[in-house]
């Protein structure tokens, strides 16, 4: 099982946490902002704020990335998760225009909620034991469990600090993309 892609998002992603290079230029900054550099859509992705959000984002990358990869080859791989880590920027970057919010962004969890949806998609009925809910859920329920936490949270700013736009960004312009392959459980490309 080679999973070359996934295996080099999550160590350039603890490469970058641990160099502490957390350069404002490479964050995603608001067009308004003055400090917004085209790299930055795709940069911001190799930045976490903590241990825990480079964990938890890498462990997704894992779970949800390497089965991907394994089934679609990497090429395709690699097309999904920058079409959702751009996607996620693009989402962020709206809902930062429209609120007038100047702060920049960090984070793969854009590209990790894209891969989320494409593991719900093509194993809709694998069961999944995840530490935050103590039952075994399908991934199908848990996609769209979490989008709708991730709708809500947005919506009513209850958890302040999360991109939660980003995140349904990435989910949405996975979904587009995937819909454009064909969109049916089960896909492959090899």
């Amino acid at each position: 099982m080679s999973n070359p892609l996934s295996m080099a998002i999550i160590f350039s992603c603890a490469i970058v946490y641990l160099s502490h290079n957390l350069s404002p230029m490479l964050a995603l900054w608001p067009l308004e902002s003055g400090g917004f550099r085209p790299w930055q859509i795709v940069s911001y992705a190799f930045l976490h704020g903590s241990f825990n959000h480079l964990f938890f984002n890498m462990f997704a990358v894992w779970m949800f990335g390497t089965p991907l990869e394994e089934a679609w080859g990497s090429k395709r791989f690699l097309w999904f998760y920058l079409v959702c880590v751009v996607g996620a920027a693009l989402a962020q970057m709206a809902v930062q225009y429209f609120s007038g919010g100047m702060y920049p962004t960090i984070g793969a969890s854009g590209g990790v909620f894209g891969l989320l949806l494409a593991y719900g998609v093509m194993w809709p009925n694998n069961r999944l034991f995840l530490l935050f809910i103590p039952v075994p859920i399908k991934a199908k329920w848990f996609v769209l469990l979490y989008g709708g936490a991730e709708l809500v949270f947005g919506i009513t700013g209850v958890v302040p600090g999360v991109a939660h736009f980003a995140h349904l960004g990435g989910m949405v312009f996975g979904a587009g993309l995937l819909w454009k392959w064909g969109w049916r459980p089960g896909m492959r490309w090899q």
